[in-house]
């Protein structure tokens, strides 16, 4: 059995009892971030998911590569950070809990880590609540990138979240799901300015600078899943221009697998992939506003 037919039926059995679907919770809308868990081989998922899943994967072949490099990419940078000497993580739109997640990685360097995981999805965060729920230094809250101040006063931040020491700030591939009327510029300002000098930010960030008709098509694939989100692409310009405020770390704002490549799992099967996600990792300069 090829790997993608066996992760689809892996996926079938493991959610065929809903037992954990949170109340309340509509099962006949997709969810972005059961969506990636799927494309990720995970088991987190609903038929609604899966076939929101597919359809992008039919309307932008490589998917599944992309949601792999972005998860390499958020390892490598993860690591860098630990080794630059950050211990907090701030994980905004984080989905739902897979291999390879921030507490995993920062960990394996340091096991006095601490990671906040943010999702406005219920499920994602009760999921990830599950997860963690042996772990003092690790926990997840439901909230919306768009509302900082509400966010950033949850207990579960400031009680494990010290912001007068370095935090490292991660939103990988959630920023595309908000609107011009969001202005995410100055919405980042405002995080930024929540955070001390040392603190970074770190981003991947859907684009259609490569491949317009293609990324298109896959973007009204999630327009028409009734998934209540909308994506928006924005160029490299748009993307290097969420960094105000921060200095670019080398090599800058460059396609997923081009930042830091350090094996074969980090690079893409093919040159275009290079050219579908932006990503990019921002240091706020010590002794900046």
């Amino acid at each position: 059995m090829d790997q993608p037919h066996a992760q689809r039926k892996s996926a079938e059995c493991a959610v065929s009892d809903l037992d954990w679907v949170p109340e309340g919770i509509d099962t006949t809308v997709p969810s972005i971030a059961r969506t990636y868990d799927y494309l990720l081989g995970g088991a987190h998922n609903l038929a609604v998911d899966r076939a929101m899943a597919e359809k992008v994967v039919a309307a932008l072949p490589g998917t599944r590569d992309l949601v792999r490099l972005n998860r390499a990419f958020l390892r490598r940078a993860v690591t860098h950070l630990v080794e630059q000497g950050v211990r907090q993580f701030l994980d905004i739109g984080s989905g739902i809990p897979t291999v390879g997640n921030v507490h995993e990685v920062a960990r394996d360097l340091d096991p006095r880590c601490r990671v906040v995981y943010v999702d406005k999805d219920p499920v994602a965060v009760a999921h990830s609540g599950l997860l963690l729920a042996d772990d003092p230094n690790s926990t997840a809250v439901q909230a919306d990138l768009r509302e900082p101040d509400d966010l950033l006063a949850r207990p579960e931040v400031t009680e494990l979240l010290d912001f007068d020491e370095p935090v490292a700030l991660l939103l990988l591939l959630v920023v595309h799901f908000m609107t011009p009327e969001d202005d995410p510029v100055g919405l980042l300002a405002r995080y930024r300015d929540r955070l001390v000098p040392g603190s970074y930010l770190v981003v991947s960030h859907a684009t259609a600078d490569g491949r317009p008709g293609t990324m298109r098509r896959a973007a009204e694939q999630v327009r028409e899943s009734r998934s209540r989100d909308n994506l928006v692409y924005r160029t490299h310009e748009e993307v290097t221009g969420l960094f105000a405020g921060y200095e670019l770390v080398e090599p800058g704002v460059v396609g997923c697998a081009l930042w830091r490549p350090s094996g074969a799992g980090d690079v893409a099967n093919r040159a275009e992939d290079n050219t579908q996600v932006w990503v990019g990792v921002g240091r706020k300069p010590v002794g900046g506003g």
